[in-house]
């Protein structure tokens, strides 16, 4: 059974990347954690009167999260009843990475899902910082993005960008591969041409890379650099009808550049479609 995370704030964009998850994964049971961090932030404590302000803080915090999560709960099993899912909540007063880093060890959680966006839901952002700070500090499972109450589409088109300069484990597509699989999509090999052609270490890559998808429906396209790659990868996905986009996060890797970039004017890339983020684990 897939054990996957879902953080949530109580917004419609958070509710959407659950709704989501449910829908992608409609044909295999899946245990889901919906997690609520809250923070108490309360002045410097000097004595007794200042620490009960504290503690009634935390109880209301507690209280309201823990409601919310029970209304997101009643809701997403009634949304889902068709499906062989199982919900369990989790309210902590923690800071958000670092609970959700200590709840896929502690759950073994599969996959992360969370909206691209939260409650302030600013429109000069790219996505929200505790959206881009998932990406950038979680190490040991896949992120899914989910853009703004985004209507479940199946991935039937899925884009994969890839420069080939770096050799894949087979335990890192593993994700990409699983999530390949779930309606026999096809895979669209994404690659811009910034040389005439591939060097000795692409090559090799390209053909491993290959080997690995021997099995799945797959396409290679040689996009020339006539542009920003982030402008040619949204071309892209327009001209294929991409439902999903695939990443792995490594240094200097397209998505690491993106998550440094948050304002949109600057890095030319507005998620319309949900995209995976894979750790690297090299």
């Amino acid at each position: 059974m897939k054990r996957i995370l879902v953080p949530t704030d109580f917004s419609n964009n958070a509710y959407s990347a659950l709704f989501y998850a449910t829908r992608l994964f409609q044909n295999q049971p899946c245990q889901f954690y919906i997690l609520n961090t809250f923070e108490v932030n309360t002045p410097l404590l000097t004595g007794r009167i200042d620490t009960s302000k504290g503690d009634d803080l935390y109880q209301e915090l507690s209280a309201r999260s823990s409601d919310s999560l029970a209304t997101t709960f009643h809701s997403i099993v009634r949304d889902s009843e068709d499906f062989k899912h199982t919900f369990e909540t989790i309210s902590i007063s923690k800071g958000l990475t670092e609970t959700i880093n200590k709840t896929i060890k502690n759950k073994n959680i599969d996959l992360v899902v969370m909206g691209t966006k939260g409650v302030t839901n600013a429109t000069t952002l790219f996505m929200g910082s505790n959206t881009v700070k998932v990406i950038q500090q979680t190490k040991k499972c896949p992120v899914l993005i989910v853009p703004n109450e985004f209507d479940f589409q199946k991935p039937l088109e899925i884009a994969f960008p890839t420069d080939f300069k770096r050799f894949y484990l087979e335990k890192e597509i593993r994700p990409l591969l699983d999530i390949t699989s779930l309606f026999n999509s096809n895979l669209r090999i994404f690659h811009i041409n910034e040389e005439n052609k591939l060097d000795d270490i692409q090559e090799y890559n390209y053909t491993i890379l290959k080997k690995h998808l021997t099995n799945f429906t797959h396409s290679i396209h040689w996009i020339s650099k006539t542009g920003q790659k982030t402008a040619l990868i949204n071309d892209f996905i327009d001209e294929f009808d991409i439902n999903l986009i695939i990443m792995i996060n490594y240094k200097h890797s397209l998505i690491e550049n993106i998550t440094h970039e948050p304002v949109i004017k600057k890095i030319g890339f507005q998620p319309t479609i949900p995209f995976l983020v894979i750790p690297d684990m090299i």
